[in-house]
């Protein structure tokens, strides 16, 4: 039962009328607006990352360093891990902002995030909570309605 069946006209009316215009409208809001919201901003801040590492069409020197030196991965050389950090952190937002293998992209992001937490930089685990949370949501809802996921879906069934 919604809430606006629940109630009685008498009650519509005046403030607590209003407070539940918004409690209806709430109600009846679709998640797509968040998804599209998490798709955007996760998103900027893996590319805003993705350009600290380039120059133009290029690796930057700096880029291998850091590679090397501060994030030194366990398992994997440092100019591997440049090379794959940079073009993923590249591709799967504009995966992400496309909703274009959305959930692919997102659980890449969320394998790099957790890698980054574990590795790299382990007190910054709210940053990459946040991050890791927003991600989860989209490799479990998808991209939503506003999509090229959704649009492909929708030619195919």
């Amino acid at each position: 039962m919604s809430l606006e069946s629940s109630t009685t006209s008498a009650v519509r009316t005046g403030m607590a009328g209003q407070v539940l215009k918004v409690f209806v409208w709430l109600e009846n809001l679709r998640m797509d607006a968040v998804l599209i919201l998490m798709r955007i901003i996760v998103g900027a801040v893996f590319f805003m990352s993705a350009q600290t590492k380039v120059d133009g069409f290029s690796i930057k020197d700096s880029t291998f360093f850091l590679f090397e030196h501060e994030y030194a991965l366990p398992l994997v050389s440092p100019i591997l891990a440049a090379w794959l950090a940079t073009i993923a952190e590249h591709l799967f937002p504009l995966m992400l902002w496309l909703g274009l293998g959305t959930r692919f992209a997102a659980l890449g992001l969320a394998v790099m995030t957790l890698t980054i937490q574990l590795f790299v930089y382990p007190h910054a685990w709210v940053t990459h909570g946040l991050w890791l949370s927003s991600l989860l949501v989209l490799v479990l809802q998808g991209p939503g309605r506003l999509s090229l996921d959704q649009l492909i879906r929708s030619r195919i069934a």
